[in-house]
């Protein structure tokens, strides 16, 4: 079987050992096109991959006039200068690029971030990147090690691809922030150590020192990668830093959280030169680059509003302060969060009360199998979270 991957991709592939089998399922997981001797193996990775990634909020009809606050989006849509900046692109959608869009979207993140322009990536989202930092950076000699529970995606690439892959608890003593002396000590050969603050679902936040620690005392050759989604949510420092001088470690963000974005998919990874053309020598530069004008119009202009994301973000907490409280009267657990987020212990198992939520009309979250009797819930508007308050007192009766 062949596929559409450079010469110097698949080289760099067998070299770390990968199968020529599996350079169809990375093709396949990258979206590109594979050209297969068997049609069984055509197009082998993102329908394979879908049958255990969590559903896409909005994609299925019965989630219609639901309140939804099962997938961690944002209640509300982009900031309004923001928005109108985009809404100003739409006319201009006949041209692939009707400015320096993309140019200005790095220019305002590297000012904000202090994180030289050479080492900013957009990405149409940041599952694209996660994904294929995985790839770059592990291999079926190189496993992968994360925290347990966090976003799963990292595991089901790894899976798919037949990769090792660890799962350390997180530190209940420590607020469940990541273990990341642990983590190293599970697998002292991994290829990457994958590192989600706040963490997703629990909310919580992993000690920029820890993330030093890890970057300092990981294995040689070895990649740190820092999911910080939720960190606008949380207004707490960002590993970005260790990005600006040149370490190993690569920091993803999104702008479907906080900004309000979900739909639009813009994403970034801020990494070495060096690191980023090893994770884009699969598809040139194609997922980088071919963006949505809307999209970078909308996130340039929404990055530099400072005030506008404290506002968000403070009344996100609020919201966040007082379901939780609700919560609490009712003897219910939850876990802290940083985020805009929560996992709440209902003692009974979660999937029954997900669907008992469904039945009133309020679209909750998942659990994880470590955690089979709590969910995670996405703190939505202040009428939103009332109304998980009002059903919670007539579930829980």
């Amino acid at each position: 079987m062949t596929t559409l991957l450079s010469k110097d991709a698949k080289d760099d592939l067998l070299e770390r050992g990968y199968s020529r089998r599996q350079l169809g399922r990375v093709s396949a997981l990258l979206g590109l096109q594979a050209v297969a001797a068997s049609s069984a193996l055509a197009v082998p990775g993102r329908a394979a991959l879908a049958t255990t990634t969590p559903t896409i909020a909005g994609s299925k009809p019965d989630k219609a006039g639901m309140i939804r606050i099962g997938s961690n989006e944002c209640w509300t849509g982009p900031f309004p200068k923001a928005a109108a900046a985009g809404a100003a692109m739409v006319q201009h959608g006949n041209r692939y690029e009707p400015g320096d869009l993309r140019q200005t979207l790095i220019a305002n993140v590297s000012a904000v971030e202090q994180v030289p322009i050479s080492h900013i990536l957009p990405w149409p989202g940041s599952s694209d990147p996660l994904a294929r930092t995985v790839v770059t950076f592990c291999s079926p000699g190189r496993g992968l090690v994360t925290a347990d529970p966090t976003f799963e995606e990292a595991w089901k690439v790894g899976e798919y691809l037949k990769i090792k892959v660890t799962r350390v608890p997180l530190r209940p003593e420590n607020r469940y922030a990541v273990d990341v002396r642990a983590m190293v000590a599970a697998d002292p050969n991994a290829g990457l150590y994958y590192v989600c603050s706040p963490n997703n679902p629990t909310g919580t936040i992993t000690p920029l020192a820890d993330i030093a620690w890890l970057v300092e005392n990981k294995p040689a050759g070895s990649m740190v990668l820092v999911d910080e989604a939720y960190l606008h949510f949380a207004g707490a420092p960002s590993a970005a830093y260790l990005v600006a001088q040149n370490k190993d470690v690569v920091v993803l963000r999104t702008f479907s959280k906080i900004f309000g974005m979900a739909g639009l998919r813009l994403g970034l990874s801020m990494a070495r030169p060096d690191l980023h053309a090893r994770m884009m020598r699969y598809d040139g530069q194609m997922q980088s680059g071919a963006l949505s004008v809307v999209a970078l119009a909308t996130g340039g202009t929404g990055v530099l509003l400072a005030s506008d994301i404290a506002a968000r973000r403070q009344e996100m907490i609020e919201v966040r302060q007082a379901t939780m409280a609700h919560l609490a009267s009712r003897g219910l657990h939850t876990l802290p969060s940083d985020a805009n987020m929560f996992m709440v212990d209902w003692q009974k198992p979660a999937a029954q009360m997900k669907t008992a939520f469904a039945a009133r009309q309020i679209d909750i979250g998942r659990s994880w199998p470590i955690w089979p009797t709590r969910s995670r819930i996405t703190v939505g508007s202040a009428s939103d979270m009332k109304a998980f308050c009002a059903a919670t007192d007539s579930i829980m009766v």
